[in-house]
């Protein structure tokens, strides 16, 4: 860069630090940050175990925010006397590396203060179903959930598979996998709903153009914070042989689970513990996850904000557009935002769409208040 370009892309960075800075009002953020430690010290803080631990965690969460807001403003400040000292003979080269280790700085802390609902903290159980469609959609599907993979595993998540069936002559008929890091929710929430693939068909001997549909659903795996009664006499639980390929996990024995909640229909299946009891812990804690999304759908007066499965799985419902032929491109219909590399979104590269949605809600969240 020459130092023209680097002075503007600083001057960028100041006006998105002094917007952060107003979003995320320091002065407050500090102020509660003490009030609530001085809470923890307190002799009863523990008496109420969940009350506390739930206490704990938001602390955290401040206290994280507030450390990522002054490291980046430190690299700002280091940065504004390095350019001064271009001039004294220091390395552009310096300034440069500086440069770009702000702009991402700023990017993580713009996702952490956008990351601000009380579930997005939680781990994500994402559940993937192909549309109409046979082969191809399930081949589609199975698309996704490579792509879902690798994006988990580059941002460092823990990942578990608790069903996998596989599709009748390639892909997958459905997966439910739990991912599991920080933010694993508010991050991959995201991703929920109806995507989109064109392409010209490796299942097609005339090699002709095929549109696809698949649905992502993404629910808050809850924690012992959130309270969710279940009666047992609302379920019905049913065992079976375990199939598919799922990985080496998978058994054959009688024991996976199938729960099924009976006032609101809701199944969840689980299958890759040996265990019939680990089956069925793992699949009602994905039960209680989505009766939690129920109930936060009825907070907000909303038929479908954060789960996507009941939304039809064809044209004019999805969410974002893969296109590889007759051009390359994907488009994130919600934000606009798109890119010409599918391969490489294919590749887990989700942070651009991510971040894009994220400013997208918290916009959204400001319309409808205002409104």
């Amino acid at each position: 860069m020459e130092i023209q370009e680097l002075k503007l892309h600083i001057n960028e960075a100041e006006k998105t630090l002094h917007e952060l800075e107003g979003f995320l009002d320091v002065e407050k953020l500090r102020e509660k940050i003490t009030t609530i430690e001085a809470k923890t010290y307190e002799n009863t803080f523990w008496d109420d175990h969940k009350k506390a631990q739930k206490t704990i965690e938001e602390l955290k969460t401040l206290k994280n925010t507030l450390k990522q807001f002054e490291e980046t403003q430190d690299t700002f400040e280091n940065l504004q006397v390095a350019l001064e000292l271009l001039e004294l003979g220091e390395s552009i080269d310096t300034v440069e590396r500086d440069v770009n280790t702000l702009q991402k700085q700023l990017e993580n802390l713009e996702t952490s203060l956008y990351l601000s609902e009380e579930y997005d903290r939680f781990n994500a159980i994402v559940e993937i179903h192909p549309g109409a469609g046979g082969t191809e959609s399930q081949d589609w599907a199975n698309m996704l959930y490579r792509m879902i993979l690798r994006y988990a595993e580059n941002e460092g998540f823990k990942i578990d598979l608790n069903d996998y069936q596989d599709g009748l002559e390639a892909g997958i008929k459905s997966v439910t996998l739990t991912v599991s890091g920080m933010n694993a929710f508010g991050l991959l929430k995201a991703e929920s709903g109806v995507h989109r693939l064109v392409r010209i068909s490796p299942f097609d001997a005339s090699g002709r153009r095929h549109t696809s549909f698949a649905s992502i659903n993404v629910i808050p795996e809850i924690d012992d914070t959130i309270d969710i009664e279940v009666d047992e006499n609302d379920l019905k639980i049913d065992t079976y042989r375990a199939s598919g390929a799922g990985g080496q996990s998978v058994n054959t024995t009688d024991s996976a689970v199938r729960i099924t909640h009976l006032p609101t229909k809701l199944t969840v299946t689980c299958q890759n513990e040996r265990s019939q009891i680990k089956n069925r812990d793992r699949a009602l804690k994905i039960l209680k996850g989505k009766l939690y999304q129920l109930e936060l759908e009825k907070q907000k007066e909303t038929i479908s904000n954060l789960k996507s499965s009941n939304q039809s799985i064809d044209f004019g419902s999805q969410i974002r557009s893969y296109v590889m032929h007759p051009y390359s491109m994907v488009k994130d219909h919600r934000t606009d935002v798109e890119t010409g590399n599918v391969q490489k979104v294919l590749d887990g590269d989700l942070t651009p769409f991510i971040q894009a949605y994220l400013k997208y809600r918290v916009k959204e969240s400001k319309d409808d208040n205002n409104a």
